[in-house]
């Protein structure tokens, strides 16, 4: 994607010709130096997301494909999880799309284009899983994890395994995109804009992406606040694991590696070892499995993202998306588009 990275479009997008004696001061109030202003961009993204979103839920409940009351305490099914994902991840793309057209940039721009994606995301399917097992075998030789035993054989593993891997591609596409897409690009160009206006830096771009990417993973992490059984550690895990999938972002300019990644985590999580994700269990997994001692320790009810033990995954994580990544759109072009 080092053609279509997000600040490279910054850098090349064509300006409108200045209207004789200098734009009016109204068109100041709504357009600036690189398009529509981004706190605009902002608001209009999410009222067209909270309108479509609301539109798209009465529509389900009506044909009782949604719960009326909300999600329960009871385990998630293939089948709801797939729905709760997909049909969200295509009003994401829908309302970026019509962004794009509004912002005359590229789809993209946003972090999903076709460059390098399937190489991108396998990378991401591979480390998921043998970081998400490597927490799990650690749990499990400290005495903090019991495997009771297999409960899934033959063909039925194959299908259960598929159906989750469907529905946890989704759920990587939906958060990824929604979080770390539209909104953390226009949240970084809006404060790139503020900090190279009020210290003239040519880091402005590099400052505005990182603050952007703490305020969105923050965020990110408050909003697991809802689901069953989380924790302090899990809130805070989900905030850490949110500055890394930011990282990959930053080091590729592409989301594909993150979804990837995120995915075979909590597939693996979820499906292959039966342990609850961010407090959330899965129906029809390969392995029971219970936590045992000190909720600190073990996750407890929110599973092995609620353990300290994750806090140094985490780190080699963002160690192999540091050294295993090559630099390009976003971060290689922050020195073109300041120069």
């Amino acid at each position: 994607m080092a053609s279509e990275g997000p600040i490279t479009e910054l850098a090349t997008l064509p300006q409108p010709e200045p209207a004789p004696g200098g734009p009016s001061t109204l068109r100041k109030v709504f357009v600036g130096a690189d398009g529509l202003r981004a706190g605009w961009s902002l608001a209009i993204f999410a009222a067209l997301m909270a309108l479509s979103l609301w539109g798209v839920s009465q529509i389900l409940r009506r044909m009782h494909l949604f719960p009326p009351n909300g999600p329960t305490n009871q385990e998630l099914t293939p089948r709801a999880a797939l729905i709760g994902e997909f049909i969200p991840f295509v009003v994401t793309l829908l309302v970026t799309w019509i962004m794009s057209k509004i912002e005359r940039r590229r789809i993209a721009t946003y972090g999903l284009g076709l460059s390098r994606n399937f190489s991108n995301a396998l990378a991401g399917l591979v480390w998921g899983v043998s970081f998400s097992s490597l927490l799990v075998f650690v749990l499990w030789k400290t005495g903090l994890l019991v495997i009771e035993s297999r409960l899934l054989f033959g063909a039925d593993s194959l299908r259960y395994g598929a159906e989750w891997l469907l529905a946890f591609v989704f759920v990587g596409m939906l958060e990824e995109y929604l979080f770390r897409g539209y909104l953390l690009f226009t949240l970084s160009r809006g404060l790139a804009g503020i900090y190279a206006w009020l210290f003239k830096t040519r880091h402005s771009k590099a400052l505005g992406f990182w603050t952007a990417a703490l305020s969105i993973s923050l965020l990110f992490g408050l909003g697991h606040s809802t689901n069953p059984g989380e924790s302090p550690i899990g809130l805070l895990s989900a905030g850490l694991v949110s500055i890394v999938f930011c990282l990959s972002l930053w080091r590729t300019g592409s989301l594909w590696w993150a979804v990837g990644c995120h995915a075979a985590w909590d597939w693996a999580q979820s499906f292959l070892y039966g342990v609850a994700d961010s407090g959330i269990m899965a129906q029809h997994h390969f392995l029971a499995t219970h936590p045992v001692g000190k909720v600190l320790m073990s996750g407890g009810t929110t599973g092995p993202e609620g353990s300290v033990f994750v806090l140094p995954i985490l780190a080699l994580i963002s160690l192999i998306v540091f050294f295993t990544l090559p630099q390009r759109s976003y971060s290689s072009a922050v020195a073109v588009a300041s120069n």
